[in-house]
């Protein structure tokens, strides 16, 4: 009896929260800088949020990469905690236009030089991200990615999903909160209000574990960003394929 009472009683607080939950939200991560991976990681652990992470081979502020086995700690904690996790490109791969002559043009990260990729390129890349992963954490990425900058071309979506990643994931434009932009012209207080003006249920939002060029992070504004949509009604889901 006290077993089934026991089981009642949880089922009863989970329908009490289905009920409460008007819609979840999908706050997704990647890498940047890495500055403020660690104050990120304690506020989604505070607020006992779980979170989707895009994995690429980006430089850090310590002047390292996000995979190299000095992070193995950090992507770890994350993996014990129950967040998801991406493909995101080890190069930070900017897809530009499909050729004429069958290859995609790119850049390697935001205004890199330029090269040409074909399909097994792609997939060596993608295959790169989930074997560092892997080897750093003994979990294998999910079988989605995001390409930087949002869109690939039509040919760089036919490839990865054709070896491996066939969900591309976007974010919303409602979810697009704007870490990334200069501190002097959006402060901290402007993104923290029209985030929780836009962001509804379903929304994707797209932050950074850091942002070199921003002198005033918009981190430590992601536990008062979780309370306002908390206090919504709203809920938090990783985003699963």
């Amino acid at each position: 009896r006290r077993a089934l009472a026991v089981l009642l009683a949880l089922m009863f607080s989970q329908s009490v929260v289905a009920a409460a939950c008007k819609g979840n939200v999908y706050l997704t991560f990647t890498p940047g800088s890495m500055a403020q991976a660690e104050t990120i990681a304690r506020i989604l652990r505070q607020a006992e949020v779980k979170a989707s992470f895009f994995l690429a081979n980006e430089k850090t502020f310590r002047g390292d990469h996000a995979l190299d086995a000095a992070w193995g700690d950090y992507w770890r904690g994350l993996v014990a905690a129950g967040h998801a996790f991406g493909n995101h490109t080890y190069r930070h791969l900017y897809f530009r236009k499909d050729l004429p002559d069958g290859q995609v043009l790119t850049n390697i990260d935001h205004g890199g030089p330029s090269m040409r990729l074909d399909a097994a390129g792609l997939c060596a890349d993608l295959k790169q991200v989930d074997a560092a992963f892997e080897a750093l954490t003994g979990q294998r990425p999910a079988g989605m990615w995001r390409a930087p900058g949002k869109q690939p071309t039509p040919r760089a979506l036919q490839w990865a999903a054709s070896c491996g990643w066939p969900v591309h994931v976007r974010w919303d434009d409602r979810g697009f909160v704007g870490d990334d932009l200069p501190s002097e012209q959006y402060p901290n207080d402007r993104l923290l209000r029209q985030a929780l003006k836009k962001i509804g249920p379903g929304t994707i939002v797209m932050l950074h574990l850091g942002i070199q060029s921003r002198k005033d992070p918009f981190a430590p504004m992601l536990a008062p960003l979780i309370r306002g949509l908390k206090a919504r009604g709203l809920c938090f889901a990783p985003v699963q394929p």
